[in-house]
């Protein structure tokens, strides 16, 4: 055992010199062994040699061993230090209250040497073990630290880089059409005031509380991306689509899904996870409640979440935007129109949360 307790330090306090050379013999082995004659004289140099194991007299003139253990189990410094109390007295009472105090471990004089060296070693080994699982936790704490970090940069990356690939096909979407630019901006908007409305309210799905609300906000911003792949003949007419163009413009949901697919596919996995919010809201923001959209004829609650909620935010700014073929309608207006299509057009229990906060959306 003595091989495993290298840089072992052994404070023997005792006012016999004759039993500080027996423990000093015993133990020289053991480590560096420091034999102080009172307890005075052991609080002189504690702070220097901080010693792993103290044995330590009970019966010693001035201060005893008793009064001793309470200093040191005061102290910041030595509260961890292990006490072995030596005593010439098989005194039970004596025993429980040096235990008590915070000794760890009692020997009886005449000092047996052999059972001195086993004692000690016992104690030394815990303290060594102690300290060696306090430098693991702290390298573990270290490592964490380090580890955390590193997610954070990498984190930070992966953040950049979704920003960089959403602006750059906001940036295309908007060069097409004058007025998308801005369309993404008031739907981004009413979109964040939609979404936290329903998170907040006692109506809310459970899968929304999972829901990434930051990536979803971004990600909306491309609910129009199929945009770029209709003619500018029709994406910019001056006035109402006929039916045949009109079916043409309906084609831009499934191809913003497309263009979304093969953006994801250029990107490693683990970075291309929030496109799957935009793909969803591309695809699936003309459905309707009542089946009658479009492209998919989803109903009800066979519409994705996100859609639906993507839906009302995409009506709103189209009724109250200008388009060269029409004037903005007011908020009032737009805002009774949504009302009045819960359960046809939009899901009731979104209407309803509409309804509780559209006056923000006309502060927006």
């Amino acid at each position: 055992m003595a091989g495993n307790l290298n840089g072992a330090k052994i404070m023997v306090v005792d006012d016999s010199v004759a039993n500080l050379r027996l423990a000093k013999s015993a133990l020289a082995d053991r480590g560096d062994v420091f034999t102080v004659p009172s307890a005075q004289r052991m609080f002189e140099l504690i702070d220097e040699v901080k010693p792993h194991v103290i044995v330590l007299d009970i019966n010693m003139p001035g201060m005893s061993g008793l009064e001793a253990i309470k200093e040191l189990k005061a102290r910041e410094s030595t509260r961890e230090v292990p006490v072995i109390f030596l005593t010439a007295n098989a005194d039970v009472g004596s025993e429980i209250e040096g235990l008590k105090l915070g000794a760890v471990d009692y020997l009886y004089k005449p000092i047996e040497p052999t059972l001195l060296k086993q004692r000690v070693d016992i104690h030394l080994t815990i303290v060594f073990q102690r300290l060696d699982l306090e430098r693991k936790s702290q390298e573990l704490r270290l490592f964490n630290e380090n580890l955390k970090r590193l997610v954070v940069e990498e984190t930070n990356k992966v953040v950049r880089l979704q920003a960089s690939v959403l602006d750059t096909v906001v940036d295309l979407v908007e060069s097409r059409d004058a007025t998308t630019g801005d369309h993404v901006a008031r739907t981004l908007k009413w979109m964040e005031t939609l979404v936290f409305a329903l998170l907040d309210s006692p109506d809310c799905p459970t899968e929304a509380h999972s829901w990434n609300v930051t990536l979803l906000l971004q990600s909306s911003r491309l609910h129009d991306v199929g945009k770029i792949t209709i003619p500018d003949a029709i994406l910019k007419k001056p006035g109402p689509l006929n039916a045949e163009e009109f079916e043409i413009m309906k084609t831009h949901a499934n191809a913003g899904a497309e263009i979304i697919d093969k953006i994801a596919q250029n990107l490693p996995a683990s970075e291309a996870g929030y496109l799957v919010d935009a793909r969803v809201m591309a695809l699936t923001h003309h459905e309707r409640w009542d089946g009658q959209g479009y492209p998919l004829a989803l109903k009800g609650e066979g519409i994705p979440l996100k859609g639906r909620v993507m839906a009302i935010t995409d009506v709103y700014d189209a009724l109250t935007s200008f388009r060269p073929y029409k004037k903005p309608m007011s908020h009032e207006k737009a805002s009774e129109i949504i009302i009045s299509e819960s359960g046809t057009h939009f899901d009731p229990v979104l209407v309803e949360i509409f309804k509780a906060v559209n006056h923000k959306f006309e502060r927006v």
